[in-house]
């Protein structure tokens, strides 16, 4: 019996791959100081062989069983390392991604669990899994897979998102998150906190503190003029009345214009460009976390802090080198 099942695809993020070995083989190693059993775990593709990665690596590989019998192992789909929402498309076209479809299906109707982080949330999605859930991807994609997945939430602010059987993560390197999360349910405390320590990997809750209004609006000008008109005016955002006036519409075709390219309401954009400004001046200069909330509009350094561990799960602090103010 095996704990989780890694199934890679060609062309898979090397790095999303490897940190899922690694993670595995740490939880191995460092199980009896735990006093618990170690994961098990196996590696497959859909071929079996050899499997070619990005630039040029490759790792060895079982076939993934074509109907594996009592299979309780979680499976697990490092991230594809795709770029382009084109990418994405040719990808699910593949055979591989084909038979991979397939598979999911009958392992999540058989109670399994699966679970995929960045660019392999798609896969999920084109075998119907994501109908009717929760799930996040990398934060620059959410609004591609919105319109790809209109009856899942997608919920780009989250950094792991679990609803029953299916388990998502968002980009690439929260690869990192989703395999401890599993660890975790599969292993406990224990030995997840140990791995945590021994790796040195800070726990994440949210991929809100990396997000760009501009990337997230995936070249879209008039979210891009927005995010600048807004960062320019802090500490004194412009109301949202006030913007849509400056923008020549109402707030309702303001509000959807910016719902369609980020998937976020107006208030929440303007918010991010807020909260990734203060960031900045958090990081990068020796002002005091009272200074930084009052340049970027909040009333007091408290409002900051309740914002920041709402929104990015993190105080100020974490962002200031030194502590400087903190």
């Amino acid at each position: 019996m095996h704990d989780f099942t890694v199934l890679v695809l060609p062309g898979a993020f090397n790095s999303s791959v490897a940190v899922t070995l690694d993670i595995l083989a740490a939880a191995q190693a460092v199980a009896p100081r735990a006093g618990v059993a170690p994961p098990r775990w196996r590696l497959c593709s859909v071929q079996g062989g050899t499997v070619g990665l990005q630039a040029g690596m490759s790792l060895e590989t079982a076939r993934l069983p074509a109907r594996p019998r009592d299979d309780r192992s979680t499976w697990v789909v490092p991230g594809l390392g795709l770029n382009t929402p084109g990418e994405i498309r040719q990808c699910l076209e593949s055979d591989d991604a084909a038979h991979a479809v397939k598979a999911l299906v009958r392992h999540v109707k058989s109670g399994g669990q699966v679970a995929a982080s960045c660019s392999a949330v798609f896969l999920l999605n084109a075998a119907g899994l994501l109908e009717g859930r929760r799930a996040t991807t990398s934060w620059w994609y959410a609004p591609l897979l919105a319109r790809m997945s209109p009856g899942c939430t997608v919920d780009a602010d989250r950094m792991v998102c679990a609803d029953g059987p299916v388990v998502t993560a968002g980009a690439a390197f929260a690869q990192t998150d989703l395999m401890l999360h599993l660890l975790r349910e599969r292993c406990g405390s224990a030995l997840t906190d140990l791995v945590s320590r021994m790796l040195l990997i800070d726990g994440r809750q949210a991929q809100s503190p990396f997000i760009a209004a501009e990337l997230l609006a995936n070249g879209n000008g008039l979210v891009a003029r927005l995010a600048a008109r807004v960062e320019s005016a802090l500490p004194s955002a412009p109301a949202v009345s006030a913007l849509a006036s400056e923008f020549c519409m109402s707030q309702r075709t303001l509000a959807r214009h910016i719902q369609k390219a980020t998937g976020k309401s107006t208030q929440a954009l303007v918010q991010s460009v807020r909260l990734r400004r203060a960031r900045a001046l958090l990081e990068g200069s020796r002002m005091t976390v009272e200074q930084v909330a009052a340049a970027v509009g909040y009333q007091d350094a408290t409002a900051l802090r309740r914002l920041m561990r709402k929104v990015a799960g993190a105080n100020p602090s974490r962002y200031r080198e030194g502590g400087y103010g903190a």
